[in-house]
């Protein structure tokens, strides 16, 4: 074959189609070529194609179906013992923003015990469902706001694969360190600008203030399915809808304890600042099973033990 016919041959476009779970036929790769060698072409058109793939399985593992029969789920969290002793930390930087009341410092939100001994800001989910109703998970945990030098909520249910909406009320810089399934560090120089991520992967994602702000932390949950919620003050929970059969349910809380401070670095400043490191989170665990049509009532008690 002539040389100049087999450069034409490697221009020829490549088109890779992969069929998804809706069996619409998606084009990753077309009329991909141009000058690249034909090699350059396949790597190129197998990371797109892995990445659909792999955003095709995450999403394949629940499945959406309508529950004409379903149960609900409904309980509380609450606390048993002697209440732990729960470190304050002082707001030393930007207290104009952070503490306009001059409460010099701040709470950490670890713990959060109402007066009927409800616990607040736990995580109740079902574990390894596959199929039931479509995300409906509460909108008001779906976004992130910044205000005196909070995290509003201090716990976030995102459903995976979808976005993750963040902005800051204050007048000053804060900084969104995440890592867990998801790893950003996101500046906010500007009040009320909104940035979007997106949340491809499922899992526990931590969140922490790069701007000097030592005491802001909370938590994120990035769903795979829509069986989750959050206890109110009370410590109440209720899933719904949820489809008949046998299930682990599982309380999940943040730990509460500081265990040391560890150094980290104000990006404004760059200088050296101490912030909290907590002790692992804990779970509990229950079996359980949903009737068509019935509630099932599930409690939880937790403890410092």
């Amino acid at each position: 074959m002539p040389a100049a016919a087999a450069r034409e041959r490697h221009r020829q476009p490549i088109t890779l189609v992969i069929l998804l779970a809706s069996n619409r036929a998606v084009t990753i790769c077309d009329k991909v070529g141009g000058g690249m060698s034909k090699s350059i072409t396949a790597a190129v058109c197998c990371l797109l194609l892995s990445a659909v793939v792999n955003k095709a399985a995450a999403q394949a593992d629940y499945h959406v179906i309508t529950v004409t029969n379903g149960g609900s789920i409904t309980g509380t969290v609450k606390w048993s013992g002697p209440e732990p002793h729960l470190v304050r930390f002082a707001i030393t930087k930007d207290p104009q923003i952070c503490d306009p009341e001059s409460q010099k410092t701040r709470d950490l939100e670890r713990l959060v015990i109402g007066p009927q001994g409800g616990v607040a800001n736990t995580v109740v989910f079902l574990r390894d469902i596959s199929q039931g109703k479509a995300f409906d998970l509460p909108q008001e945990r779906r976004s992130l706001d910044q205000k005196h030098c909070r995290y509003e909520p201090h716990i976030l249910l995102v459903p995976q694969s979808s976005g993750l909406q963040m902005k800051s009320s204050d007048a000053t810089l804060h900084t969104i360190h995440m890592d867990g399934a998801a790893t950003y560090n996101l500046p906010f120089p500007f009040p009320n600008q909104v940035i979007t991520r997106d949340m491809p992967s499922a899992g526990l994602v931590n969140l922490r203030c790069n701007g000097g702000h030592v005491w802001m932390n909370a938590e994120m949950f990035v769903a795979p399915h829509p069986y989750y919620a959050v206890t109110d003050e009370s410590g109440r929970f209720q899933l719904t809808n949820v489809p008949p059969g046998q299930y682990q349910i599982v309380a999940w809380h943040e730990g509460w304890d500081v265990l040391r401070r560890e150094t980290a670095f104000d990006v404004l400043t760059e200088k050296p600042v101490q912030r909290p490191v907590f002790s692992p989170p804990r779970t509990w665990e229950k079996t359980i099973t949903v009737r068509e049509q019935d509630n099932t009532t599930v409690d939880f008690v937790l403890s410092a033990k």
